[in-house]
Protein backbone atom coordinates (compact mmCIF):
# COMPACT_ATOMS: atom_id res chain seq x y z
CA UNK A 1 0.00 0.00 0.00
CA UNK A 2 0.98 3.44 -0.96
CA UNK A 3 2.08 5.94 2.03
CA UNK A 4 0.27 8.89 2.59
CA UNK A 5 3.82 10.88 2.35
CA UNK A 6 3.96 9.89 -1.03
CA UNK A 7 -0.04 10.23 -2.30
CA UNK A 8 0.19 13.10 -0.72
CA UNK A 9 0.31 16.37 -3.66
CA UNK A 10 -0.42 13.54 -6.23
CA UNK A 11 -2.79 15.04 -8.82
CA UNK A 12 -5.80 13.28 -9.27
CA UNK A 13 -7.76 12.50 -12.87
CA UNK A 14 -5.62 16.01 -13.84
CA UNK A 15 -7.40 17.64 -11.91
CA UNK A 16 -7.75 17.09 -7.85
CA UNK A 17 -4.26 17.72 -6.10
CA UNK A 18 -4.49 15.40 -2.91
CA UNK A 19 -3.75 17.78 0.48
CA UNK A 20 -3.95 15.76 3.68
CA UNK A 21 -6.21 12.28 4.89
CA UNK A 22 -8.75 13.49 6.74
CA UNK A 23 -10.29 9.85 7.63
CA UNK A 24 -9.89 6.03 6.80
CA UNK A 25 -12.07 3.25 6.28
CA UNK A 26 -12.68 -0.52 5.63
CA UNK A 27 -12.99 0.20 1.69
CA UNK A 28 -11.23 3.27 1.26
CA UNK A 29 -9.48 6.12 2.14
CA UNK A 30 -10.97 10.14 2.29
CA UNK A 31 -8.40 13.08 1.29
CA UNK A 32 -8.89 16.74 1.17
CA UNK A 33 -8.03 17.66 -1.95
CA UNK A 34 -7.68 21.22 -4.44
CA UNK A 35 -9.81 21.25 -7.14
CA UNK A 36 -7.44 23.01 -9.72
CA UNK A 37 -9.92 23.50 -11.83
CA UNK A 38 -12.41 25.29 -9.86
CA UNK A 39 -10.17 26.67 -7.20
CA UNK A 40 -12.14 24.81 -4.27
CA UNK A 41 -11.43 22.45 -2.05
CA UNK A 42 -12.97 19.00 -1.95
CA UNK A 43 -12.92 15.70 -0.32
CA UNK A 44 -11.92 12.44 -2.88
CA UNK A 45 -12.47 9.18 -1.51
CA UNK A 46 -9.34 6.77 -2.96
CA UNK A 47 -10.87 2.68 -2.77
CA UNK A 48 -8.07 0.75 -1.41
CA UNK A 49 -6.00 -1.09 -3.81
CA UNK A 50 -7.09 -4.29 -4.37
CA UNK A 51 -5.53 -7.12 -2.24
CA UNK A 52 -3.68 -9.80 -4.26
CA UNK A 53 -6.04 -12.97 -3.19
CA UNK A 54 -9.37 -11.12 -4.10
CA UNK A 55 -11.61 -13.26 -7.31
CA UNK A 56 -12.30 -11.15 -10.23
CA UNK A 57 -16.02 -11.23 -9.13
CA UNK A 58 -15.28 -9.52 -5.61
CA UNK A 59 -13.22 -6.71 -7.16
CA UNK A 60 -16.25 -5.90 -9.46
CA UNK A 61 -18.39 -6.13 -6.49
CA UNK A 62 -16.13 -3.73 -4.58
CA UNK A 63 -16.02 -1.18 -7.68
CA UNK A 64 -19.86 -1.56 -7.94
CA UNK A 65 -20.16 -0.27 -4.54
CA UNK A 66 -18.02 2.55 -5.15
CA UNK A 67 -20.33 3.52 -8.19
CA UNK A 68 -22.86 3.14 -6.34
CA UNK A 69 -22.13 4.94 -3.29
CA UNK A 70 -21.91 7.86 -5.59
CA UNK A 71 -25.00 7.02 -7.81
CA UNK A 72 -26.86 7.06 -4.47
CA UNK A 73 -25.80 9.95 -2.49
CA UNK A 74 -26.22 12.07 -6.20
CA UNK A 75 -29.74 11.22 -5.86
CA UNK A 76 -30.42 12.80 -2.89
CA UNK A 77 -30.62 17.16 -2.84
CA UNK A 78 -30.64 17.79 0.82
CA UNK A 79 -28.34 20.29 2.83
CA UNK A 80 -28.05 17.42 6.00
CA UNK A 81 -26.71 14.71 3.13
CA UNK A 82 -23.46 14.68 1.43
CA UNK A 83 -22.77 16.34 -1.80
CA UNK A 84 -21.05 14.10 -4.79
CA UNK A 85 -19.76 15.73 -7.24
CA UNK A 86 -17.69 13.59 -10.00
CA UNK A 87 -16.55 9.93 -9.97
CA UNK A 88 -13.25 9.66 -11.45
CA UNK A 89 -10.73 6.98 -12.56
CA UNK A 90 -7.41 6.97 -11.39
CA UNK A 91 -4.94 4.45 -11.60
CA UNK A 92 -7.79 1.71 -12.57
CA UNK A 93 -9.97 2.34 -8.98
CA UNK A 94 -12.77 4.41 -8.91
CA UNK A 95 -12.49 7.47 -6.68
CA UNK A 96 -15.52 9.49 -5.10
CA UNK A 97 -14.94 13.21 -5.73
CA UNK A 98 -17.55 15.51 -2.98
CA UNK A 99 -17.88 18.84 -0.68
CA UNK A 100 -15.33 19.27 1.78
CA UNK A 101 -17.06 19.92 5.41
CA UNK A 102 -14.62 21.02 8.08
CA UNK A 103 -15.70 18.75 10.47
CA UNK A 104 -15.15 15.48 12.88
CA UNK A 105 -17.62 12.67 13.02
CA UNK A 106 -19.71 11.79 15.65
CA UNK A 107 -17.73 8.98 16.43
CA UNK A 108 -14.61 11.07 16.84
CA UNK A 109 -16.47 13.65 19.02
CA UNK A 110 -18.03 10.35 21.48
CA UNK A 111 -14.39 9.57 22.00
CA UNK A 112 -12.59 12.74 22.82
CA UNK A 113 -15.39 14.42 24.42
CA UNK A 114 -17.33 11.29 25.79
CA UNK A 115 -21.79 11.51 25.78
CA UNK A 116 -23.50 14.31 25.21
CA UNK A 117 -26.12 16.10 26.51
CA UNK A 118 -29.46 15.43 25.18
CA UNK A 119 -29.88 19.00 23.54
CA UNK A 120 -26.94 18.12 21.74
CA UNK A 121 -27.93 14.81 20.69
CA UNK A 122 -31.28 16.13 19.40
CA UNK A 123 -29.69 18.71 17.78
CA UNK A 124 -27.74 16.04 15.73
CA UNK A 125 -30.71 13.86 15.90
CA UNK A 126 -32.96 15.89 13.91
CA UNK A 127 -29.85 16.44 11.04
CA UNK A 128 -29.85 12.93 10.83
CA UNK A 129 -33.50 11.75 10.56
CA UNK A 130 -33.62 14.65 8.05
CA UNK A 131 -30.78 13.15 5.97
CA UNK A 132 -32.65 10.25 6.07
CA UNK A 133 -36.23 10.95 5.02
CA UNK A 134 -34.53 12.95 2.18
CA UNK A 135 -33.15 9.38 0.99
CA UNK A 136 -35.61 7.57 1.54
CA UNK A 137 -38.01 10.02 -0.45
CA UNK A 138 -35.32 9.45 -3.10
CA UNK A 139 -35.94 5.48 -2.72
CA UNK A 140 -32.52 5.28 -0.94
CA UNK A 141 -31.64 3.22 1.97
CA UNK A 142 -28.41 3.89 3.51
CA UNK A 143 -28.01 0.60 5.29
CA UNK A 144 -24.75 1.79 7.25
CA UNK A 145 -26.08 4.38 9.67
CA UNK A 146 -23.46 5.08 12.88
CA UNK A 147 -21.69 8.15 14.64
CA UNK A 148 -18.93 7.08 12.07
CA UNK A 149 -21.27 7.99 9.28
CA UNK A 150 -22.23 11.16 10.92
CA UNK A 151 -20.16 14.66 10.25
CA UNK A 152 -20.38 17.45 12.43
CA UNK A 153 -19.33 20.86 10.93
CA UNK A 154 -17.73 23.48 12.33
CA UNK A 155 -20.53 25.67 11.88
CA UNK A 156 -22.95 23.32 13.29
CA UNK A 157 -23.96 21.30 9.94
CA UNK A 158 -24.62 17.67 10.69
CA UNK A 159 -24.11 15.83 7.27
CA UNK A 160 -24.84 12.29 6.89
CA UNK A 161 -22.06 10.31 4.56
CA UNK A 162 -20.39 7.22 3.68
CA UNK A 163 -23.13 5.51 1.47
CA UNK A 164 -21.13 2.97 0.56
CA UNK A 165 -22.96 0.07 1.30
CA UNK A 166 -26.41 2.37 0.03
CA UNK A 167 -29.20 0.01 -2.21
CA UNK A 168 -31.29 2.43 -4.50
CA UNK A 169 -35.01 1.23 -4.95
CA UNK A 170 -34.46 -0.72 -8.71
CA UNK A 171 -31.33 -2.01 -8.34
CA UNK A 172 -30.01 -5.81 -7.48
CA UNK A 173 -28.40 -6.66 -3.66
CA UNK A 174 -24.73 -6.55 -4.07
CA UNK A 175 -24.87 -9.20 -0.99
CA UNK A 176 -24.46 -13.08 -1.04
CA UNK A 177 -26.69 -15.00 0.95
CA UNK A 178 -25.89 -15.11 4.54
CA UNK A 179 -23.84 -11.88 4.23
CA UNK A 180 -24.50 -9.00 6.41
CA UNK A 181 -22.66 -6.00 5.47
CA UNK A 182 -22.85 -2.98 7.84
CA UNK A 183 -21.49 -2.36 11.51
CA UNK A 184 -23.09 -5.09 13.47
CA UNK A 185 -23.80 -3.02 16.56
CA UNK A 186 -26.32 -1.08 14.27
CA UNK A 187 -27.85 -3.67 12.15
CA UNK A 188 -31.35 -4.18 13.09
CA UNK A 189 -32.98 -6.91 14.13
CA UNK A 190 -34.34 -7.59 10.99
CA UNK A 191 -31.24 -7.75 9.26
CA UNK A 192 -29.84 -9.88 11.71
CA UNK A 193 -32.70 -12.68 11.03
CA UNK A 194 -31.62 -12.07 7.22
CA UNK A 195 -35.04 -9.82 5.89
CA UNK A 196 -35.11 -7.58 3.57
CA UNK A 197 -34.02 -4.53 5.25
CA UNK A 198 -36.63 -1.18 4.44
CA UNK A 199 -36.56 2.15 5.51
CA UNK A 200 -37.21 0.72 9.23
CA UNK A 201 -33.59 -0.41 9.44
CA UNK A 202 -31.80 3.08 8.96
CA UNK A 203 -34.15 4.31 11.50
CA UNK A 204 -33.58 1.49 14.04
CA UNK A 205 -29.41 2.30 13.26
CA UNK A 206 -30.93 6.14 14.09
CA UNK A 207 -31.85 4.91 17.39
CA UNK A 208 -28.26 2.80 18.24
CA UNK A 209 -26.79 5.82 17.56
CA UNK A 210 -28.70 8.10 19.50
CA UNK A 211 -28.01 5.89 22.49
CA UNK A 212 -24.61 5.68 21.91
CA UNK A 213 -24.50 9.79 21.60
CA UNK A 214 -26.07 9.57 25.01
CA UNK A 215 -24.80 6.68 26.88
CA UNK A 216 -21.63 6.81 25.10
CA UNK A 217 -21.42 3.09 24.61
CA UNK A 218 -23.27 0.55 22.10
CA UNK A 219 -26.56 -0.31 23.51
CA UNK A 220 -25.91 -4.30 22.44
CA UNK A 221 -22.15 -4.09 22.20
CA UNK A 222 -21.35 -7.88 23.64
CA UNK A 223 -17.64 -9.49 23.92
CA UNK A 224 -18.23 -11.04 20.25
CA UNK A 225 -20.10 -10.39 16.82
CA UNK A 226 -22.34 -13.65 17.12
CA UNK A 227 -23.47 -12.25 21.02
CA UNK A 228 -23.73 -8.73 19.85
CA UNK A 229 -26.12 -10.47 17.02
CA UNK A 230 -27.82 -12.69 19.29
CA UNK A 231 -28.77 -9.34 21.77
CA UNK A 232 -29.78 -6.81 18.99
CA UNK A 233 -32.06 -9.87 17.85
CA UNK A 234 -33.88 -11.14 21.10
CA UNK A 235 -32.17 -8.91 24.25
CA UNK A 236 -34.22 -6.02 25.70
CA UNK A 237 -33.26 -2.89 25.14
CA UNK A 238 -31.88 -1.24 28.29
CA UNK A 239 -33.37 2.56 28.99
CA UNK A 240 -30.98 5.42 27.86
CA UNK A 241 -30.45 6.65 31.30
CA UNK A 242 -29.08 9.75 30.06
CA UNK A 243 -31.49 10.13 27.42
CA UNK A 244 -33.63 12.83 29.36
CA UNK A 245 -36.77 13.27 26.82
CA UNK A 246 -34.92 11.58 24.26
CA UNK A 247 -35.94 8.45 26.06
CA UNK A 248 -39.31 7.96 24.53
CA UNK A 249 -37.38 8.52 21.10
CA UNK A 250 -34.80 6.06 21.68
CA UNK A 251 -36.83 3.60 22.53
CA UNK A 252 -39.47 3.72 19.95
CA UNK A 253 -36.85 3.76 17.07
CA UNK A 254 -35.10 0.71 18.85
CA UNK A 255 -38.44 -1.29 18.94
CA UNK A 256 -37.67 -5.10 17.81
CA UNK A 257 -40.78 -4.76 14.99
CA UNK A 258 -40.28 -2.65 12.41
CA UNK A 259 -43.84 -2.37 12.25
CA UNK A 260 -44.07 -0.82 15.21
CA UNK A 261 -40.74 1.29 15.11
CA UNK A 262 -41.32 4.51 15.52
CA UNK A 263 -41.42 6.76 11.99
CA UNK A 264 -38.97 8.73 10.72
CA UNK A 265 -41.75 11.76 10.51
CA UNK A 266 -43.06 11.26 14.20
CA UNK A 267 -39.21 10.88 15.73
CA UNK A 268 -38.45 14.25 13.78
CA UNK A 269 -41.39 15.61 15.27
CA UNK A 270 -40.20 14.68 18.92
CA UNK A 271 -36.47 15.85 18.70
CA UNK A 272 -37.63 19.14 17.62
CA UNK A 273 -39.91 19.61 21.11
CA UNK A 274 -38.37 21.97 23.64
CA UNK A 275 -37.91 18.87 25.76
CA UNK A 276 -34.57 18.26 23.68
CA UNK A 277 -33.44 21.49 26.10
CA UNK A 278 -31.02 21.93 28.66
CA UNK A 279 -33.24 20.87 31.83
CA UNK A 280 -33.96 16.79 30.92
CA UNK A 281 -35.04 15.86 34.36
CA UNK A 282 -38.45 17.43 34.75
CA UNK A 283 -41.67 18.03 33.31
CA UNK A 284 -41.59 21.89 32.78
CA UNK A 285 -43.93 23.99 31.09
CA UNK A 286 -42.61 25.31 27.69
CA UNK A 287 -43.82 24.17 24.78
CA UNK A 288 -46.80 21.61 23.26
CA UNK A 289 -46.31 18.15 22.09
CA UNK A 290 -48.44 18.47 18.99
CA UNK A 291 -50.08 21.05 17.37
CA UNK A 292 -53.40 19.45 16.56
CA UNK A 293 -54.30 15.58 16.66
CA UNK A 294 -52.18 13.42 13.48
CA UNK A 295 -54.47 11.28 10.88
CA UNK A 296 -54.69 8.13 11.93
CA UNK A 297 -52.10 5.44 10.58
CA UNK A 298 -49.16 8.66 10.70
CA UNK A 299 -47.13 6.64 13.12
CA UNK A 300 -46.91 3.37 14.81
CA UNK A 301 -47.33 2.15 18.28
CA UNK A 302 -44.20 2.79 20.77
CA UNK A 303 -42.50 -0.20 21.83
CA UNK A 304 -43.11 -2.14 25.12
CA UNK A 305 -39.67 -2.16 26.42
CA UNK A 306 -39.21 -1.56 30.17
CA UNK A 307 -37.59 1.75 31.39
CA UNK A 308 -34.66 2.28 34.52
CA UNK A 309 -36.68 2.37 37.47
CA UNK A 310 -34.63 5.64 38.85
CA UNK A 311 -34.63 7.09 35.46
CA UNK A 312 -35.80 10.63 35.10
CA UNK A 313 -37.87 11.72 32.17
CA UNK A 314 -39.63 14.94 30.73
CA UNK A 315 -43.60 14.83 29.43
CA UNK A 316 -45.25 17.59 27.51
CA UNK A 317 -42.30 17.73 25.35
CA UNK A 318 -42.11 13.94 23.71
CA UNK A 319 -41.07 11.58 27.40
CA UNK A 320 -44.15 9.97 28.96
CA UNK A 321 -45.91 10.19 32.51
CA UNK A 322 -48.16 8.49 35.12
CA UNK A 323 -50.13 8.56 38.13
CA UNK A 324 -50.30 8.25 41.52
CA UNK A 325 -51.23 7.69 45.09
CA UNK A 326 -49.73 5.99 48.23
CA UNK A 327 -51.83 4.38 50.82
CA UNK A 328 -52.24 4.80 54.49
CA UNK A 329 -49.40 2.45 56.04
CA UNK A 330 -51.09 -0.11 58.34
CA UNK A 331 -52.82 1.45 61.49
CA UNK A 332 -51.71 5.18 59.90
CA UNK A 333 -54.39 7.83 60.20
CA UNK A 334 -55.33 10.80 58.28
CA UNK A 335 -52.74 12.70 60.75
CA UNK A 336 -49.75 10.77 59.97
CA UNK A 337 -50.79 10.03 56.49
CA UNK A 338 -52.92 11.17 53.68
CA UNK A 339 -56.35 9.49 53.59
CA UNK A 340 -57.22 6.48 51.34
CA UNK A 341 -57.50 7.06 48.07
CA UNK A 342 -60.32 7.02 46.23
CA UNK A 343 -58.61 6.70 43.15
CA UNK A 344 -57.17 3.07 44.02
CA UNK A 345 -60.81 2.07 44.50
CA UNK A 346 -62.18 3.13 40.72
CA UNK A 347 -58.83 1.72 39.15
CA UNK A 348 -60.40 -2.02 40.99
CA UNK A 349 -63.94 -1.28 39.94
CA UNK A 350 -62.98 -0.96 36.67
CA UNK A 351 -60.68 -3.20 36.27
CA UNK A 352 -63.44 -5.80 37.59
CA UNK A 353 -66.11 -4.93 35.37
CA UNK A 354 -63.57 -4.99 32.61
CA UNK A 355 -62.88 -8.97 33.46
CA UNK A 356 -66.67 -9.17 34.32
CA UNK A 357 -67.31 -8.14 30.36
CA UNK A 358 -64.66 -10.12 28.83
CA UNK A 359 -62.12 -7.44 28.55
CA UNK A 360 -64.56 -5.13 26.22
CA UNK A 361 -64.42 -2.31 28.54
CA UNK A 362 -60.74 0.05 28.44
CA UNK A 363 -59.30 0.36 31.40
CA UNK A 364 -59.01 3.82 33.73
CA UNK A 365 -61.97 4.92 30.48
CA UNK A 366 -65.74 4.52 30.35
CA UNK A 367 -65.35 2.96 26.21
CA UNK A 368 -66.17 -0.22 24.97
CA UNK A 369 -64.54 -1.65 21.74
CA UNK A 370 -67.79 -1.49 19.69
CA UNK A 371 -67.42 2.01 19.97
CA UNK A 372 -70.34 2.80 22.62
CA UNK A 373 -69.62 4.45 25.83
CA UNK A 374 -71.23 3.20 29.23
CA UNK A 375 -71.81 6.89 30.24
CA UNK A 376 -72.92 7.90 26.29
CA UNK A 377 -76.61 7.96 27.46
CA UNK A 378 -76.14 10.20 30.31
CA UNK A 379 -76.08 14.16 29.51
CA UNK A 380 -73.25 16.13 30.59
CA UNK A 381 -72.97 20.21 30.39
CA UNK A 382 -69.92 20.80 29.61
CA UNK A 383 -68.39 23.61 31.96
CA UNK A 384 -67.97 27.10 31.17
CA UNK A 385 -64.64 27.75 29.03
CA UNK A 386 -62.43 31.05 29.31
CA UNK A 387 -58.70 31.54 27.54
CA UNK A 388 -57.33 32.73 30.79
CA UNK A 389 -55.33 30.02 32.84
CA UNK A 390 -55.84 30.22 36.77
CA UNK A 391 -52.33 30.66 38.51
CA UNK A 392 -50.27 28.04 38.94
CA UNK A 393 -48.86 27.75 42.65
CA UNK A 394 -46.42 25.21 41.65
CA UNK A 395 -44.60 27.15 39.17
CA UNK A 396 -44.21 30.52 37.07
CA UNK A 397 -43.13 29.39 33.63
CA UNK A 398 -45.82 30.09 31.38
CA UNK A 399 -47.87 27.32 29.68
CA UNK A 400 -47.74 27.36 25.52
CA UNK A 401 -49.90 28.40 23.46
CA UNK A 402 -52.79 26.66 22.89
CA UNK A 403 -52.78 24.35 20.32
CA UNK A 404 -54.43 24.43 16.95
CA UNK A 405 -58.43 22.60 16.86
CA UNK A 406 -57.91 22.64 20.82
CA UNK A 407 -59.84 24.31 23.61
CA UNK A 408 -59.34 25.38 26.95
CA UNK A 409 -61.77 23.96 29.23
CA UNK A 410 -61.77 25.19 32.98
CA UNK A 411 -62.85 22.22 35.17
CA UNK A 412 -63.74 24.86 38.30
CA UNK A 413 -65.26 21.82 40.98
CA UNK A 414 -61.37 20.37 40.69
CA UNK A 415 -59.54 23.26 40.15
CA UNK A 416 -57.73 23.49 37.31
CA UNK A 417 -57.81 24.20 33.15
CA UNK A 418 -56.53 22.24 30.46
CA UNK A 419 -56.40 22.05 26.73
CA UNK A 420 -58.37 19.46 25.63
CA UNK A 421 -59.49 18.26 21.78
CA UNK A 422 -61.88 20.06 19.51
CA UNK A 423 -65.36 17.92 19.34
CA UNK A 424 -64.38 15.78 22.48
CA UNK A 425 -67.47 14.19 24.92
CA UNK A 426 -67.17 15.54 28.16
CA UNK A 427 -68.51 13.20 31.03
CA UNK A 428 -68.30 12.62 34.44
CA UNK A 429 -68.40 9.49 36.82
CA UNK A 430 -67.15 8.65 40.27
CA UNK A 431 -66.20 12.01 40.24
CA UNK A 432 -63.39 11.85 37.54
CA UNK A 433 -63.62 13.70 34.67
CA UNK A 434 -63.28 12.39 30.93
CA UNK A 435 -63.00 13.87 27.68
CA UNK A 436 -63.78 11.22 24.89
CA UNK A 437 -62.83 11.29 21.14
CA UNK A 438 -65.83 10.36 18.91
CA UNK A 439 -64.96 7.09 18.06
CA UNK A 440 -65.78 5.98 21.76
CA UNK A 441 -62.49 4.34 21.76
CA UNK A 442 -59.90 7.16 23.15
CA UNK A 443 -60.40 8.40 26.58
CA UNK A 444 -58.76 11.33 28.61
CA UNK A 445 -58.91 11.84 32.35
CA UNK A 446 -58.77 13.82 35.11
CA UNK A 447 -58.70 13.29 38.77
CA UNK A 448 -58.63 14.88 41.53
CA UNK A 449 -57.70 14.45 45.54
CA UNK A 450 -57.47 16.63 48.10
CA UNK A 451 -54.33 15.35 49.71
CA UNK A 452 -51.54 13.78 47.77
CA UNK A 453 -48.92 11.06 48.89
CA UNK A 454 -45.65 11.15 49.70
CA UNK A 455 -44.36 7.91 46.65
CA UNK A 456 -46.48 8.16 43.68
CA UNK A 457 -44.73 5.26 42.48
CA UNK A 458 -45.05 3.26 45.54
CA UNK A 459 -48.74 3.25 45.43
CA UNK A 460 -48.79 2.30 41.47
CA UNK A 461 -46.52 -0.82 42.65
CA UNK A 462 -49.32 -1.61 44.80
CA UNK A 463 -51.97 -1.22 42.70
CA UNK A 464 -50.31 -3.15 39.56
CA UNK A 465 -50.06 -6.44 41.46
CA UNK A 466 -54.54 -5.81 41.01
CA UNK A 467 -54.02 -5.03 37.70
CA UNK A 468 -51.94 -7.49 36.78
CA UNK A 469 -54.50 -10.14 38.25
CA UNK A 470 -57.75 -8.54 36.92
CA UNK A 471 -56.97 -6.93 33.27
CA UNK A 472 -56.43 -9.33 29.89
CA UNK A 473 -52.92 -9.44 28.85
CA UNK A 474 -51.90 -6.28 30.49
CA UNK A 475 -48.02 -5.62 30.49
CA UNK A 476 -45.86 -3.14 32.07
CA UNK A 477 -43.88 -0.78 29.86
CA UNK A 478 -42.51 1.52 32.56
CA UNK A 479 -43.16 2.60 36.09
CA UNK A 480 -41.12 5.23 37.24
CA UNK A 481 -40.60 8.01 39.64
CA UNK A 482 -40.33 11.45 38.27
CA UNK A 483 -40.89 15.28 38.89
CA UNK A 484 -43.75 17.45 37.35
CA UNK A 485 -43.91 21.82 37.52
CA UNK A 486 -41.50 20.77 40.29
CA UNK A 487 -43.69 17.97 42.18
CA UNK A 488 -43.15 14.70 42.91
CA UNK A 489 -44.83 12.44 40.22
CA UNK A 490 -44.59 8.73 38.98
CA UNK A 491 -45.24 7.51 35.59
CA UNK A 492 -47.07 3.86 34.90
CA UNK A 493 -47.14 2.80 30.83
CA UNK A 494 -48.71 -0.21 29.71
CA UNK A 495 -50.17 -2.55 27.28
CA UNK A 496 -53.75 -5.11 28.23
CA UNK A 497 -56.44 -6.78 25.67
CA UNK A 498 -59.70 -5.74 25.06
CA UNK A 499 -61.94 -7.79 23.14
CA UNK A 500 -61.61 -6.66 20.06
CA UNK A 501 -58.18 -4.66 20.14
CA UNK A 502 -55.16 -4.22 22.06
CA UNK A 503 -54.84 -0.66 24.32
CA UNK A 504 -51.91 0.97 25.35
CA UNK A 505 -52.37 3.30 28.53
CA UNK A 506 -50.35 6.17 30.19
CA UNK A 507 -50.87 7.76 33.73
CA UNK A 508 -49.37 10.75 35.52
CA UNK A 509 -50.04 11.23 39.02
CA UNK A 510 -47.96 14.35 40.95
CA UNK A 511 -48.22 16.04 43.67
CA UNK A 512 -46.85 18.05 46.47
CA UNK A 513 -47.13 15.91 49.88
CA UNK A 514 -50.41 17.22 51.93
CA UNK A 515 -51.37 19.61 49.13
CA UNK A 516 -53.66 18.68 46.14
CA UNK A 517 -53.08 15.60 43.91
CA UNK A 518 -53.41 15.72 40.37
CA UNK A 519 -53.76 12.63 37.73
CA UNK A 520 -53.74 12.68 34.48
CA UNK A 521 -54.52 9.49 32.01
CA UNK A 522 -54.92 8.60 28.54
CA UNK A 523 -55.80 5.34 27.00
CA UNK A 524 -55.87 4.42 23.55
CA UNK A 525 -55.95 1.52 21.03
CA UNK A 526 -52.59 0.77 20.45
CA UNK A 527 -52.43 1.02 16.80
CA UNK A 528 -53.58 4.11 17.28
CA UNK A 529 -50.88 5.41 19.71
CA UNK A 530 -48.89 7.94 17.54
CA UNK A 531 -52.01 9.44 16.56
CA UNK A 532 -53.63 10.18 20.17
CA UNK A 533 -50.56 10.31 22.03
CA UNK A 534 -49.88 14.03 21.69
CA UNK A 535 -53.03 14.47 23.30
CA UNK A 536 -51.67 13.39 26.60
CA UNK A 537 -48.77 15.43 26.28
CA UNK A 538 -50.50 18.75 25.15
CA UNK A 539 -52.93 18.06 28.32
CA UNK A 540 -49.51 17.64 30.41
CA UNK A 541 -47.87 20.71 28.82
CA UNK A 542 -50.79 22.99 29.06
CA UNK A 543 -52.15 21.93 32.60
CA UNK A 544 -53.42 25.46 34.72
CA UNK A 545 -53.80 24.12 38.04
CA UNK A 546 -55.45 27.00 40.37
CA UNK A 547 -54.70 28.21 43.72
CA UNK A 548 -55.34 25.61 46.32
Amino acid sequence: MVSDHAEAGRLVAGRYRLVERIGRGGMGTVWRAEDELLGRQVAVKKLHPPQPHLHEDELATIFERTRREARAAARISHPNVIVVHDVVDDEGLPSIVMEYVPSMTLGEALKKHGALAPVEAARIGRGMVAALRAAHRAGVLHRDVKPGNVLLGGDGRVVLTDFGIAQASGTSTLTRTGELIGSIDFLSPERIKGQSPGPEADLWALGATLYQAVEGNSPFRRDTAIETAYAISEDPVLPAANAGPLEHVIAGLLAKDPRERMSAEEAERLLRLPAAETDTTRFERGGTASTTVTPAGSGSARPAEPARATAQVTVGHGAEPVPDAATTPPGGTPATAPRPRRRARWVVAVLTAAAVAGGGTAAFAYFRDDGSSPTASKKHTPPPETTTPSPSPSTTAQPPPLPKNYRLVTEAAKGFAVPVPKGWRRTVADGEVNYIDPTGLVGLKFSVLDYAGPDHLAHFKSLETKVRDTLAGYHQERMQPTTVFGQNAAIWQFTFKGSKRDYRAIDLGFGKEGEREYAIYLSAPKSQWDEYKPVFDNAVAGFRPSAQ
